[in-house]
């Protein structure tokens, strides 16, 4: 089965991944059981939003827990809406960034501390570049570090090269991987044998965590629009929106 393109996502009915029996036989795991007392946690996105779509609770319980964290974006996500006037990359370029940090202030990150690495890659395309990724990623971990990344699998170009290449650093270095699906939940059928479920977990999330969430991914303006004059759907579409509300994230252990 080939997963769902961007524009079938864009599209797709609300609530389509519940319908996947697998999902409520999850087990749940406990946050310390994922990254240890002290750890370093680092986040690698391959877009803006990357982040908060896939562990946007899981970074505010461990910020509370007072893990040191290290977020590296890949690209700036000037991409995203290709052919579009009113949102051009030369405009997306400056506008993603800020978006990124109105986002990680509504989750609550300290951002005084929190380490923040652009990568500068271009957006879409990452595939051929993955070995420069690698490297790249690897010159900002340590050998013990807890690195979460989109899953190498999940259906999307640029969140699959990511994932293998965020796999080789930490294989390199001597870090732990989680990955985390985010386009992945919304294939037309997830209970197929494309999707791992003996790998995965679910992290429960509080009520205010999941509403903060929500209101993190609702700093990005510019994906919850997109330019009817060609036909741009938005790429945080309700379908994404309504998956937010649920009580917890799935780590690929």
């Amino acid at each position: 089965m080939k997963p769902a393109s961007l524009s079938e996502i864009r599209r797709g009915p609300a609530q389509i991944w519940n319908s996947a029996p697998q999902l409520a036989q999850i087990p749940a795991i406990q946050l310390n059981s994922l990254v240890p007392a002290g750890a370093r946690v680092v986040i690698v996105a391959p877009h803006p939003g990357d982040e908060v779509l896939g562990c946007g609770g899981l970074l505010q319980r461990l910020s509370t827990l007072g893990h040191p964290l290290q977020l590296i974006s890949i690209t700036d996500g000037s991409a995203s809406h290709p052919g579009s006037h009113v949102w051009p990359a030369s405009r997306l370029s400056v506008v993603r960034p800020q978006e990124s940090v109105e986002a990680l202030r509504r989750l609550g990150m300290p951002l005084h501390s929190l380490k923040w690495i652009r990568g500068g890659f271009r957006d879409t395309g990452l595939a051929a570049h993955e070995q420069a990724m690698s490297q790249f990623i690897a010159r900002y971990l340590q050998p013990g570090d807890v690195l979460f990344t989109t899953w190498r699998n999940d259906g999307n170009d640029d969140h699959d090269a990511v994932g293998r290449a965020s796999a080789k650093a930490c294989s390199l270095v001597g870090a732990c991987l989680y990955e985390l699906p985010i386009w992945a939940w919304h294939w037309p059928a997830r209970e197929s044998a494309m999707i791992p479920w003996q790998r995965a977990r679910k992290v429960r999330l509080d009520t205010w965590s999941v509403a903060r969430k929500l209101h993190a991914v609702h700093a990005f303006a510019s994906q919850l629009v997109g330019d009817p004059a060609i036909g741009l759907a938005p790429i945080l579409a309700q379908v994404l929106l309504e998956r937010i509300r649920d009580p917890y994230e799935i780590v690929l252990i």
